[in-house]
């Protein structure tokens, strides 16, 4: 009978411990969602980027054409960067960079952004003259 109670007790151990770091990996988890809400929320344009990322680079290229300054969220510069892609696929739907955001609307990636700057839908989401841009 002894040995059944030292083993339920060591099984009830275990589940604590399994539930108390479960809610703790769902709490940081979160904070990352929260993270990217916020982030999103605060700023009128945001990239989430990687520095060295050629798409990257041409979505802020877009942004620099129409004398815009986003917010970059240069991931591959933080140790924390991983955790900040997994909470875009939970707010998105996707891991990859860049991920454009105006007004706290999604635009999409690279491909989206420079379609919308080319038909003047991006000039009307940021309330500037369509009339000068430039051909990227």
């Amino acid at each position: 009978m002894a040995k059944s109670v030292v083993v339920s007790s060591i099984l009830i151990v275990l589940l604590m411990i399994t539930r108390i770091y479960t809610c703790n990996a769902n709490a940081a988890e979160q904070s990352y969602v929260d993270f990217v809400k916020e982030t999103i929320s605060s700023h009128p344009i945001v990239i989430f980027s990687k520095s060295y990322c050629g798409f990257c680079k041409r979505a802020k290229a877009v942004f620099a054409e129409l004398n815009q300054m986003p917010f970059v969220v240069e991931i591959d510069q933080r140790d924390d960067g991983y955790k900040i892609q997994d909470a875009l696929m939970e707010v998105v739907g996707q891991r990859t960079v860049p991920q454009v955001f105006i007004n706290g609307q999604h635009i999409g990636g690279s491909t989206d952004t420079v379609h919308a700057y080319e038909s003047g839908d991006l000039a009307m989401l940021l309330v500037i003259d369509p009339a000068n841009k430039v051909e990227l």
